[in-house]
Protein backbone atom coordinates (compact mmCIF):
# COMPACT_ATOMS: atom_id res chain seq x y z
CA UNK A 1 0.00 0.00 0.00
CA UNK A 2 1.33 3.39 -1.02
CA UNK A 3 1.39 6.24 1.51
CA UNK A 4 -1.14 8.87 0.70
CA UNK A 5 -0.40 12.53 0.23
CA UNK A 6 -2.24 13.17 3.49
CA UNK A 7 0.39 11.16 5.35
CA UNK A 8 3.17 13.12 3.65
CA UNK A 9 1.49 16.42 4.45
CA UNK A 10 1.10 15.40 8.08
CA UNK A 11 4.80 14.57 8.31
CA UNK A 12 5.69 17.93 6.77
CA UNK A 13 3.51 19.79 9.24
CA UNK A 14 4.99 17.86 12.16
CA UNK A 15 8.52 18.60 10.93
CA UNK A 16 7.64 22.27 10.56
CA UNK A 17 6.31 22.39 14.10
CA UNK A 18 9.26 20.53 15.60
CA UNK A 19 11.89 22.62 13.81
CA UNK A 20 10.09 25.84 12.94
CA UNK A 21 8.72 26.80 16.35
CA UNK A 22 12.07 26.63 18.18
CA UNK A 23 13.78 28.59 15.39
CA UNK A 24 11.06 31.22 15.49
CA UNK A 25 11.31 31.41 19.29
CA UNK A 26 15.11 31.87 19.13
CA UNK A 27 14.69 34.59 16.50
CA UNK A 28 12.07 36.38 18.60
CA UNK A 29 14.21 36.23 21.74
CA UNK A 30 17.16 37.64 19.74
CA UNK A 31 15.09 40.53 18.40
CA UNK A 32 13.69 41.43 21.82
CA UNK A 33 17.15 41.27 23.36
CA UNK A 34 18.66 43.36 20.57
CA UNK A 35 15.89 45.94 21.02
CA UNK A 36 16.91 46.29 24.67
CA UNK A 37 20.61 46.48 23.73
CA UNK A 38 19.83 49.37 21.38
CA UNK A 39 17.85 51.10 24.13
CA UNK A 40 20.74 50.74 26.60
CA UNK A 41 23.10 52.23 24.02
CA UNK A 42 20.85 55.28 23.58
CA UNK A 43 19.37 54.24 20.24
CA UNK A 44 15.72 53.81 19.38
CA UNK A 45 14.81 50.14 19.80
CA UNK A 46 12.74 50.04 16.62
CA UNK A 47 15.95 50.49 14.62
CA UNK A 48 16.88 46.92 15.56
CA UNK A 49 14.13 45.48 13.34
CA UNK A 50 14.91 47.43 10.15
CA UNK A 51 17.19 45.46 7.80
CA UNK A 52 20.52 47.12 6.92
CA UNK A 53 19.84 49.99 9.35
CA UNK A 54 20.11 47.57 12.29
CA UNK A 55 23.55 46.47 11.10
CA UNK A 56 24.76 50.03 10.58
CA UNK A 57 23.59 51.03 14.06
CA UNK A 58 25.03 47.86 15.62
CA UNK A 59 28.43 48.73 14.12
CA UNK A 60 28.16 52.24 15.55
CA UNK A 61 27.17 50.92 18.98
CA UNK A 62 30.28 48.71 18.83
CA UNK A 63 32.33 51.85 18.08
CA UNK A 64 33.00 50.88 14.48
CA UNK A 65 32.13 52.92 11.38
CA UNK A 66 28.65 52.37 10.02
CA UNK A 67 29.98 51.56 6.56
CA UNK A 68 31.38 48.30 7.96
CA UNK A 69 28.01 46.77 7.13
CA UNK A 70 29.30 46.70 3.54
CA UNK A 71 32.13 44.43 4.67
CA UNK A 72 29.51 42.01 5.94
CA UNK A 73 28.42 41.53 2.32
CA UNK A 74 31.82 40.17 1.23
CA UNK A 75 32.22 36.39 1.57
CA UNK A 76 34.83 35.26 4.10
CA UNK A 77 35.51 38.88 5.13
CA UNK A 78 32.07 38.94 6.74
CA UNK A 79 33.06 36.20 9.18
CA UNK A 80 36.07 38.15 10.44
CA UNK A 81 34.12 41.42 10.62
CA UNK A 82 31.26 39.75 12.50
CA UNK A 83 33.68 38.49 15.15
CA UNK A 84 35.29 41.94 15.45
CA UNK A 85 31.95 43.76 15.76
CA UNK A 86 30.49 41.33 18.30
CA UNK A 87 33.66 41.28 20.40
CA UNK A 88 33.73 45.09 20.35
CA UNK A 89 30.05 45.13 21.30
CA UNK A 90 30.83 42.88 24.27
CA UNK A 91 33.66 45.19 25.34
CA UNK A 92 31.34 48.22 25.15
CA UNK A 93 29.06 46.45 27.62
CA UNK A 94 32.04 45.58 29.84
CA UNK A 95 32.02 41.91 28.87
CA UNK A 96 35.00 39.87 27.77
CA UNK A 97 36.12 38.57 24.41
CA UNK A 98 34.59 35.17 25.16
CA UNK A 99 31.18 36.79 25.51
CA UNK A 100 31.65 38.39 22.09
CA UNK A 101 32.39 34.99 20.59
CA UNK A 102 29.30 33.61 22.35
CA UNK A 103 27.28 36.41 20.74
CA UNK A 104 28.42 35.36 17.27
CA UNK A 105 27.30 31.77 17.71
CA UNK A 106 24.38 32.21 20.14
CA UNK A 107 22.83 35.68 19.75
CA UNK A 108 19.58 34.40 21.26
CA UNK A 109 21.51 33.93 24.52
CA UNK A 110 23.89 36.91 24.38
CA UNK A 111 21.50 39.71 23.40
CA UNK A 112 19.00 39.07 26.21
CA UNK A 113 21.90 38.92 28.70
CA UNK A 114 23.15 42.30 27.50
CA UNK A 115 19.70 43.83 27.14
CA UNK A 116 18.01 42.60 30.31
CA UNK A 117 21.06 42.05 32.50
CA UNK A 118 23.01 44.50 34.62
CA UNK A 119 25.51 45.36 31.87
CA UNK A 120 25.81 49.06 31.13
CA UNK A 121 26.90 50.63 27.87
CA UNK A 122 30.28 52.31 28.11
CA UNK A 123 31.81 53.10 24.72
CA UNK A 124 35.42 51.97 24.48
CA UNK A 125 38.05 54.52 23.51
CA UNK A 126 40.03 53.23 20.56
CA UNK A 127 43.66 53.92 19.79
CA UNK A 128 44.47 55.51 23.13
CA UNK A 129 48.04 54.26 22.81
CA UNK A 130 48.80 56.60 19.88
CA UNK A 131 50.83 59.70 20.71
CA UNK A 132 49.11 63.07 20.60
CA UNK A 133 49.88 65.25 17.57
CA UNK A 134 52.50 67.93 18.18
CA UNK A 135 51.17 71.32 19.28
CA UNK A 136 51.50 74.05 16.70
Amino acid sequence: MQPTSTTNNGAAVALLLVIGIPIFAAWLVSIIGLWKVYAKAGQAGWKSIIPILNTVILCRIAQRPGWWFLLLCIPFVNVVVAFIVFIDLAHCFEKGTGFGVLAVFFPYIAFPILGFGSATYRPVQRFTHLPSPPAS
